[in-house]
């Protein structure tokens, strides 16, 4: 669906050059709205537990049938490391923190999706579905993962999180600056 009209007063949105690229821009006198594109953040749980990995099965599209790490959106007035926390016990009824940033996947299309993946230390818990978005949800060894369909972004993720030798970005809990509102990782 194409915008045509502004998100902040309703005016109709004209195609002029904003800093050197062609955007829809705000036609009101006194209004800077400017859409900037169409975009989403996703993100991703890799939880470990006795060296298996949790994972689910998809129930609906995309990727219906699929084992895949639990993961969703964040949401607009939600930190990153609080929505995975969230989605994973959504999906899983698995309590899980956040121990870094381990890959991060950038898509270009028409919704321009990035996807940031992260390390987890589970908490409690044991996995049960949520029956709407995964009909199945449990912790797997590697072993169990060759006989299984895992979509094949899951397992260079699994690949990643297994193989990295660090926790990847971590939250900074003490940056140099107080930045309240801010979800802050660094190496």
């Amino acid at each position: 669906m194409e915008i045509n009209y502004c998100m902040s007063c309703g005016a109709p949105l004209e195609i002029r050059d904003v800093d050197g690229t062609m955007r829809k821009a705000c036609t009101a006198d006194g209004c800077s709205f400017v859409h900037w594109g169409n975009y989403s953040i996703g993100v991703g749980a890799l939880v470990l537990r006795d060296e298996k990995v949790l994972l689910v099965r998809r129930a609906q599209e995309p990727g219906k049938g699929y084992w895949t790490n639990p993961g969703g959106y964040i949401e607009q007035l939600e930190m990153i490391h609080d929505s995975i926390k969230r989605e994973v016990k959504e999906e899983t009824a698995v309590d899980a923190e956040v121990r870094g940033i381990v890959a991060l996947r950038d898509l270009p299309r028409n919704i321009h999706n990035v996807y940031i993946a992260f390390a987890m230390d589970y908490v409690s818990g044991e996995p049960e579905p949520d029956g709407v978005e995964v009909d199945m949800a449990g912790f797997y060894s590697l072993q169990e993962l060759e006989t299984m369909n895992v979509a094949g972004f899951t397992r260079w993720l699994i690949d990643v999180a297994l193989r990295s030798g660090s926790d990847g970005l971590t939250e900074d809990p003490a940056p140099i600056v107080k930045m309240d509102g801010h979800g802050l990782f660094r190496v």
